[in-house]
């Protein structure tokens, strides 16, 4: 069954960022009308402002502020009525080993990713039961299968996503809200070439990154076809998940694993250069900022 986006109101957060945003265009050209919800205030209202259709609004909101998250579904409220989906989209990492950074950045990674999806959707529950088809999807990640060396905290919110979305997508069925999540691998938007740059994860490079659209698509199928999980790359998630099978031995594939991303990482960086969104200095990579 095709999902019917006409009239629905979709609300979508860090609907700034390049999968958040390829969905809001997505959902806008299929007649929905879509909130993106972004902590950049004027990125969340150029984003709604160029999307095609009428009825969509920008709102800047910081989805650890527990009021602020409270007053932004009070305005959906307000002129909505309803939420059709919910999408759950918001996300952070860091290229900062774990044994050096601080305390700080740890609960903050923790608390957007794994706590701020919950909190959300837990506020956002009248509003969903006031639609006749509610969804919540969310965007979790490979990494809510398979850890991530280098970046064991964004392993960790991945992995708590992972399990509450299919605690929840259990819990919310038999009471008329259906919930799943899209699990993709590297995609290139701006997260992941600050994560190329400043040297982070290099295991994510096994392929080339996918694309914002290619996430889209799974997020779709999801909502054409309501089920707890959808991967963007099948046969990449079939691999983690038998990997994870044996876990003990993971010690001795990662090295191989890793040259191979290396290898991946640094033919990433050189695309960016190519396209000219990096670039050396000084011996080091860094972002050229898209105007």
């Amino acid at each position: 069954m095709t999902y019917d986006f006409r009239d629905k109101v979709i609300l979508v957060t860090g609907g700034a960022g390049g999968i958040g945003s390829a969905m809001c265009h997505r959902f806008a050209s299929g007649g929905a009308r879509v909130v993106v919800v972004d902590i950049d205030d004027v990125r969340a209202k150029r984003t709604a402002a160029d999307l095609p259709g009428s009825g969509h609004v920008g709102v800047g909101c910081d989805l650890l502020d527990r009021a602020a998250v409270e007053r932004t579904l009070d305005g959906v409220g307000a002129t909505h009525g309803r939420i059709d989906v919910l999408v759950n989209n918001v996300g952070m990492t860091s290229a900062e080993r774990f044994d050096v950074r601080s305390v700080e950045s740890i609960e903050q990674e923790i608390d957007l990713n794994l706590l701020s999806p919950l909190v959300t959707t837990r506020i956002a529950i009248p509003l969903l039961r006031a639609s006749g088809d509610p969804r919540v999807v969310t965007t979790v990640s490979l990494g809510g299968i398979f850890p991530l060396g280098e970046t064991p905290i964004y392993t960790a919110s991945k992995f708590g996503l992972r399990g509450a979305m299919l605690a929840i997508g259990l819990d919310l069925r038999n009471k008329g809200i259906k919930a799943g999540s899209v699990l993709p691998s590297a995609t290139d938007t701006r997260m992941l070439r600050q994560e190329a740059v400043d040297g982070g994860n290099s295991m994510q490079f096994q392929d080339p990154p996918q694309q914002p659209a290619d996430v889209v698509k799974a997020v779709v199928s999801l909502l054409d076809k309501p089920r707890l999980e959808a991967y963007v790359r099948p046969g990449e998630s079939r691999l983690v998940r038998f990997a994870m099978l044996a876990p003990n031995l993971l010690p001795r594939l990662f090295p191989l694993f890793r040259k191979r991303g290396e290898r991946g990482q640094a033919r990433y960086l050189d695309d960016l250069r190519d396209r000219g969104l990096a670039r050396r200095v000084d011996g080091r990579w860094e972002l050229v900022e898209e105007a």
